[in-house]
């Protein structure tokens, strides 16, 4: 876990459950805060759904699993994937180094 202080971003959108949504032109993206990587520790696999898959607003989408925990990440908005983040599957610790 780090020292460093949590970030927030003006920008975003943040849910109870700790993921953050922003609009990006006709696109949201969403992630994981940075309060909820701070608290998982070390991530070591992020699970994401596939792109195409239609996601429901409140429903759990993917996992990110850590040396300490996994958790549920749960869709802040409903909407079909368009893309992913690729580079999570070789390099999971990304979510650690930069949660936007």
């Amino acid at each position: 876990m780090s020292d460093q202080p949590v970030t927030y971003k003006t920008d975003c959108k943040y849910t109870e459950s700790h993921e953050w949504a922003r609009v990006e032109g006709d696109v949201v993206v969403i992630g994981v805060s940075d309060y909820a990587q701070h608290q998982l520790g070390d991530v070591v696999f992020v699970e994401l759904p596939p792109v195409g898959k239609s996601i429901a607003a409140g429903k759990s989408f993917g996992v990110v699993e850590s040396v300490k925990t996994a958790s549920d990440v749960y869709a802040p908005v409903s909407g079909t994937v368009v893309a992913i983040n690729d580079a999570l599957a070789n390099d999971p610790a990304i979510v650690n180094r930069d949660a936007f």
